[in-house]
């Protein structure tokens, strides 16, 4: 198994490194074009997650991503120094009575988009596969 993986600073103006490493690991593993824009839509949203919500944007802590080259795909683990949460009780952005609210929508696009999202360690960590 073949990894990579970067350490961000609890600033969403971290991102911008994300696309960057999004785009070497996508080179390394000759990840076709229309997957990318897949793969940089979810990572974004957990790692802003991660970085919003987890870490509440404290400079001391940090956003871990790493990517996993597996027979199955491509997995990213996404993981804040945060206390977690519980996904299950996220609302579903889509429900009428939800449209004109904030919130859920991160996780929503992220399920979407992924073939796999499964939460770890009390929903501070994330792992996201992509099958390509």
């Amino acid at each position: 198994m073949f990894q990579q993986s970067i350490k961000l600073t609890s600033s969403t103006h971290s991102i911008c490194q994300l696309e960057e490493f999004i785009q070497c690991v996508a080179a390394k593993h000759n990840i076709n074009k229309e997957k990318f824009p897949d793969i940089l839509i979810s990572l974004t949203e957990a790692v802003n997650n991660a970085i919003v919500h987890g870490n509440k944007e404290d400079a001391q802590k940090v956003v871990h991503v790493i990517s996993q080259r597996t027979n199955g795909g491509l997995s990213f683990i996404v993981e804040d120094e945060g206390s977690g949460f519980n996904p299950h009780i996220i609302p579903d952005p889509t429900s009428p009575d939800r449209l004109d609210c904030c919130g859920g929508r991160g996780v929503f696009l992220m399920k979407q988009l992924a073939d796999e999202v499964h939460y770890l360690n009390n929903g501070n960590k994330v792992r996201i596969h992509f099958k390509v």
